[in-house]
């Protein structure tokens, strides 16, 4: 039998083959275009009952995505079976399974930052407009996606956050209530009644609009400091970062307009200089003045 024989020979075995599973594409195909449908309808249902829900929606569609998927690869399984029929169930699941740790391996940041995703939109630590603190990245919550995270800085700035980092690392929620206390230092003189000092600032802070009426402000004494006695004033706010600010510029100049009304000095530091033996104090004699020569005088 010459090349030219064999080879046409060949392509009618193909040809056969192909008409022979033809009946067996066709329910493959059949079979891809019912799922597709079910994926279609699935993801609808899907999405209205999550919608009845208050489930966010960033979590929502992802969800829908794997419902979706999870549809498909059995769809997927199923026509290659059919079409295939040489090739059973487990061998296409283990080839899935080695394609996905395959995957896995090449894309691990990636699947990282999904899962972690995943588990924040679930959980839920921080909620969209939220100021967290993350790794010295303060600001609010604009976005959650399945990758990343972005938060605006209270300067502008956007920063993108991988979604792994939030799950790793502590996040302190500055909003999760709607208060927060803050503190400040006083000092007034060694010479002054302390008491009498720490009434005329509780009285200044406590008459602020600013400082909230249900919650105790505190006033300690402090330290001995180099100058001064002073006093650990705490009080609480809103939470926002922009509150803590306002308020802490109304603390301050209405404890340091009080404490001047009633008296009582606010010290800058002192030096005292000690010497070993007597310093003999001797008067600056004048300095005499330069006399002009006649000529530059006329």
């Amino acid at each position: 039998m010459d090349a030219e024989a064999i080879v046409e020979n060949r392509i009618y075995q193909i040809v056969a083959n192909f008409i022979a599973s033809l009946p067996q594409y066709g329910m493959a195909l059949v079979v891809l275009a019912v799922t597709w449908a079910l994926a279609r309808v699935a993801a609808r249902l899907f999405r209205r009952g999550l919608g009845r829900t208050r489930m966010r929606r960033s979590l929502a569609e992802v969800l829908e995505k794997l419902a979706s998927t999870v549809i498909w690869l059995g769809g997927l399984l199923i026509a290659a079976v059919i079409a295939f029929p040489g090739i059973s169930p487990g061998q296409v699941v283990t080839a899935l399974g080695l394609g996905s740790i395959a995957i896995g391996f090449a894309f691990k940041d990636i699947l990282e930052n999904f899962i972690a995703g995943v588990l924040i939109l679930y959980r839920e630590p921080f909620r969209l407009g939220d100021f967290i603190d993350c790794n010295g990245i303060e600001g609010r919550v604009e976005e959650i996606t399945i990758r990343d995270t972005h938060i605006r800085q209270t300067d502008g700035v956007r920063v993108v956050v991988p979604n792994a980092m939030l799950y790793r690392e502590p996040v302190n929620v500055l909003t999760d209530l709607d208060h927060r206390r803050t503190t400040i230092t006083c000092g007034v003189a060694y010479g002054e009644d302390v008491d009498e000092a720490r009434a005329v600032i509780r009285a200044a802070v406590e008459a602020l609009p600013s400082v909230r009426r249900d919650r105790e402000v505190q006033i300690f004494a402090k330290a001995f400091g180099d100058s001064s006695v002073d006093f650990e004033v705490t009080w609480w706010t809103g939470s926002k970062p922009v509150d803590i600010r306002r308020s802490r510029d109304e603390v301050v100049a209405a404890v340091k307009r009080a404490l001047d009304e009633a008296g009582i000095e606010i010290p800058f530091p002192y030096r005292t200089l000690t010497f070993k033996e007597p310093v003999a104090l001797r008067r600056a004699e004048p300095r005499p003045r330069a006399h002009r020569p006649p000529e530059a005088a006329e």
